[in-house]
């Protein structure tokens, strides 16, 4: 018998317990005993719901079995095509492994091997280790789902838009403010002019009312002129001619005098300029492209048996058939790691290598302290090419950009010509002092821009002619030294002092910290990016071993 529980039967209120109930009627905490079962919607039903279910237009062509017939296993439940919801799945496809309706045979399958019905296919019963596999496919599938980084990814972009509207918010006050103080400031320069020129005006205009009531005044003494002794005569006639001098000054000064005025011209810079503003900025959307995430780190033992110096990977560059070479400073040698990460020498200089990129193909630009940039061919033997004398050879920093080496100097950049002695400079003034806030690290390229790490917090991107096109910039980075590029636009920078790796996507925004300095990475130097493994190979100052880095991919 089944459990007791609180469930009423419908017909008395009575508790009544059976073996098998009313599907229907327990969503209703009603227990009601089963009559037949509905192999399509996969329910019990009482004789109540019985009689409804053959009613109704949706259900009754469904064929009931009796509820013993049920629990014996003889029903075959009946499972909807997704394709065509009104039918039911009764063919098995031997070509897709997939099962359908019939019309779904009819229209995409005919063609197909193997078609057939579901019960002549179906003669075993799934094992365990089946159910076992599917089970395990089941969990794989949903850890993944999830892991994506989709709700994340929403909420980053959420928080993306707050960040924007309240810059759109704080540039509004900013600019009003800015408006609200020109306009002080021109209020207060009116309020200062025309104040000093009404006191000059209202102080001209008060001489004129004693000038013109004197003269008034004057007038009326003379008419009384005859009634006066000789003596008072004489006197009052020369006052009165003074007051008609004094007039007469007054007037002859007030002719000559500039008419004033307070007028104000307003700065079409600033209206003209305003007005043809069309947004405050520009938004942009996509997709940020790869997302790299740490898999593991080891290093790789670079120390050869005939170095003499412990070594000091100044810089690294790939080649095109994924060739890694490793110029080690303290050894004046170029090295090759492997396919197996094993490492040998390709050549040893009579100077300390300060920077090494590829021009072509095999073909490898070794930047030199002495002073020389020397070309050659990786293979078997190595083959040398021609030496370029260049300015500051001492200092790090080489990269191939556009069919010419750019090489750091003390001040800027010079770029040389490979095929001819042309030389032309691009020093600080060119792309902003304020830009390249110290002394060039390392260079690296793209097809469209020169990245330059400045032994700051981050690097700058410069186009052909040394003009800015973007900064990479973060607080978290220390003086940084290293930079490459992901096939995809990525650039990883690494901070000597920070001890770290910084991401940047294509358009120069910040994807955060590849590894932190709790990483064990140490003085990082020199970076590459190797595609075919999806890995970052560094060099760290005086350490006679590499630190590989696996990344994750999505």
């Amino acid at each position: 018998m089944a459990e007791r529980s609180n469930f009423q039967s419908l017909k008395d209120g009575s508790e009544a317990d059976y073996e098998v109930t009313c599907t229907s009627c327990s969503k209703d905490n009603i227990r009601e005993e089963a009559d037949k079962f509905c192999p399509e919607c996969q329910e019990y039903l009482c004789k109540t719901c019985t009689r409804y279910h053959s009613r109704l237009n949706a259900t009754q062509q469904h064929k009931l079995l009796d509820k013993n017939d049920a629990n014996r296993g003889l029903h075959t439940a009946r499972t909807k095509c997704q394709y065509h919801t009104d039918r039911d799945i009764e063919m098995y496809c031997k070509t897709h492994d997939m099962v359908y309706c019939t019309l779904c045979i009819a229209t995409e399958h005919r063609s197909c091997d193997g078609v057939n019905k579901i019960e002549d296919v179906s003669k075993q019963c799934v094992t365990q280790m089946e159910i076992q596999a599917l089970s395990d496919e089941i969990k794989n599938a949903h850890d993944t789902v999830e892991s994506l980084t989709v709700k994340q990814n929403l909420a980053e972009i959420d928080k993306k838009k707050e960040a924007i509207e309240e810059t759109l918010n704080d540039t509004e006050t900013e600019l009003i403010e800015h408006i609200r103080k020109l306009k002080r400031e021109a209020a207060k320069c009116l309020n200062d002019k025309y104040s000093t020129l009404k006191e000059e005006l209202v102080s001209a205009i008060g001489v004129s009312v004693r000038t013109a009531e004197g003269l008034k005044q004057t007038t009326e003494q003379l008419q009384m002129i005859d009634s006066l002794n000789l003596e008072l005569q004489f006197v009052r006639m020369k006052l009165m001619k003074k007051t008609v001098e004094d007039a007469q000054i007054f007037n002859a000064d007030n002719a000559e005098e500039d008419i004033k005025f307070v007028d104000f011209m307003l700065n079409r810079d600033l209206t003209d300029n305003f007005t043809k503003v069309k947004s405050l900025g520009d938004v942009t959307a996509g997709i940020v492209g790869k997302q790299y995430t740490l898999k593991s780190i080891k290093t790789i033992y670079v120390k050869l048996e005939n170095d003499k110096q412990e070594c000091y990977i100044s810089d690294i560059c790939r080649l095109p058939d994924s060739t890694i070479l490793l110029a080690d400073y303290n050894n004046y040698k170029v090295k090759k790691l492997n396919n197996d990460d094993s490492v040998e020498n390709v050549h040893v200089f009579d100077s300390y290598p300060t920077g090494i990129c590829c021009v072509i193909n095999s073909e490898v630009a070794v930047k030199l302290f002495n002073n020389r940039i020397q070309l050659f061919t990786v293979g078997s033997p190595l083959s040398k090419g021609r030496t370029i004398n260049i300015k500051n050879g001492y200092q790090f920093g080489l990269t191939m950009f556009c069919g010419d080496l750019w090489s750091s100097i003390s001040n800027g950049i010079n770029v040389y010509s490979t095929s001819s002695n042309r030389v032309f400079s691009i020093v600080e003034n060119q792309y902003g002092k304020s830009k390249l806030k110290s002394s060039i690290q390392q260079m690296t390229s793209t097809p469209e821009t020169v990245i330059v790490t400045d032994s700051s917090d981050g690097a700058v991107c410069l186009n052909k002619d040394g003009t800015v096109m973007r900064e990479l910039r973060d607080s978290r980075l220390k003086n940084t030294e290293g930079v490459c590029v992901a096939d995809d636009g990525t650039v990883f920078l690494c901070g000597y002092q920070s001890h770290n790796i910084v991401m940047f996507n294509k358009d120069g925004n910040c994807l955060g910290e590849l590894l932190g300095k709790d990483s064990g990475l140490l003085s990082p130097t020199s970076m590459s990016f190797d595609g075919t493994k999806n890995r970052l190979i560094v060099g760290c100052y005086i350490n006679n071993s590499l630190f590989v880095i696996d990344l994750l991919v999505r």
